[in-house]
């Protein structure tokens, strides 16, 4: 850690390379919130949970935690954060190998809205799960992670394309996204998958794999105020309200439930059976009280944070912002608003951030969009929607957004969690 950085911030690189995919993600914040206590549950087995029991629920990319309150969520309602797992980025398609000139080709699709000039020229890995059929004839799925320089997608020369200086660069998401994985060899992707997983694995059924850039987080800037990052959207959320659960000075439980969803499928709708979008979290809600009537009570008795990172102002292009909306780096958690509703913010959900802020001495910002460009959204509406719990809408500002490298200030990340812990009501650290 180098000196004068706050432990937070080296926690989050740490935990951000721990995650180069939203499976990964999902495993370290298990293996976290299991050294912190909390139980791992089935959702296909019935459950018992008392007063002051900590579980924590998994599907796909997805996780839910909870920490039951001492009171039933009937009388005190749920304090809920959310944020999402994945991350724009290629992604490796079924029948993926090819050969064109020599040059042995694995095809990709781009996953969300990726910046697809930032992929160009990286080392880059592969991460991901894999399915396979064991030697009893059923299946098993494993995680993959291959940490060296084995695909890249490189530029072209601009001797080879001159008009770049005058009209850009532009880049077919079909035709020059696709990584290269080596020269003509006998060396198949499937063969490196099952040397990543035992090397004794079965038949490979299928995959979600995704391509990584290796080079490790880092701080940055003459005076190390910077993050530098993949992922940082939305990991740097994930991590602040994993630490805002798991960390703080010893305190009785809440009357209220703890509650932290993390949800994949974000970066392309959240309509899926682990997206925001789906049942998951009402499922898990509907088993901590009861459905109908109780559920109903619980909720009215509920807020949530949505956690997604925020649009910083760009020197260089400050007018693609709100004159009077300029997030900045460094200056502390953005509150979002939009009057569309693609956030789900409101009075009353701002004044309780803004008062959280207010109590633990945290400056806050706000950011509204431009009115002539169109807004981008989060799992705050979806989630509002679904279940009908008052939400806000916030995040740390950030720059780079969608990039396969992200930036951040370091100052940002200890803020936000100190006002997830008061949203928890968890108790400060002893000074």
């Amino acid at each position: 850690m180098l000196l004068g950085m706050h432990p937070l911030v080296s926690d989050l690189l740490a935990y951000i390379d721990a995650s180069p995919t939203p499976y990964h993600a999902v495993a370290e914040t298990s293996r976290r919130l299991e050294a912190a206590g909390y139980a791992r549950l089935d959702e296909g087995a019935a459950w018992t949970v008392e007063p002051g029991q900590r579980g924590l629920v998994v599907r796909g990319g997805s996780l839910i935690a909870f920490e039951r309150g001492s009171q039933d969520p009937v009388e005190a309602g749920f304090r809920l954060i959310g944020a999402h797992t994945d991350s724009p980025n290629l992604r490796i398609k079924p029948n993926p190998e090819r050969t064109e000139y020599g040059i042995r080709i694995l095809a990709a699709e781009p996953y969300g809205g990726v910046l697809l000039h930032t992929w160009l020229d990286r080392d880059l890995g592969l991460a991901g799960r894999v399915v396979v059929r064991d030697a009893g004839g059923g299946t098993r799925t494993a995680l993959v992670r291959i940490d060296r320089p084995i695909l890249r997608v490189p530029n072209l020369a601009i001797h080879l394309q001159r008009e770049l200086r005058t009209e850009g660069l532009k880049l077919n998401r079909q035709d020059h996204m696709s990584p290269f994985f080596g020269l003509s060899g006998q060396t198949t992707l499937e063969s490196v998958l099952r040397d990543a997983i035992d090397g004794e694995a079965g038949e490979i059924l299928s995959w979600d794999l995704m391509v990584f850039d290796l080079t490790p987080s880092s701080v940055g800037g003459v005076d190390d105020a910077f993050v530098f990052a993949p992922r940082l959207d939305n990991l740097a959320s994930c991590h602040a309200g994993l630490a805002a659960l798991t960390t703080g000075g010893a305190g009785e439980v809440p009357a209220f439930t703890r509650v932290l969803a993390l949800w994949d499928h974000e970066e392309v709708g959240s309509r899926t059976a682990s997206g925001a979008g789906g049942p998951f979290l009402r499922d898990v809600l509907e088993r901590l009280t009861a459905p109908g009537e109780a559920y109903a009570r619980a909720v009215s008795r509920s807020a949530l944070v949505s956690a997604d990172m925020a649009h910083a102002v760009h020197p260089h292009f400050a007018a693609r912002h709100d004159p009077q909306h300029m997030p900045k780096l460094g200056q502390g958690p953005v509150i979002k608003v939009n009057t569309n509703q693609s956030y789900a913010s409101d009075a009353e959900t701002i004044a309780l951030f803004a008062a959280l802020c207010d109590d633990v001495g945290v400056a806050y910002q706000r950011f509204v969009n431009r009115s002539d460009l169109a807004c981008g959204s989060t799992i705050g509406p979806i989630t509002a929607t679904r279940l009908g719990i008052p939400t806000v809408d916030v995040g740390n500002p950030m720059l780079s957004m969608h990039s396969a490298r992200e930036m951040s200030a370091a100052d940002d990340v200890e803020p936000m969690v100190r006002v997830m812990r008061a949203f928890y009501g968890t108790q400060e650290d002893p000074a």
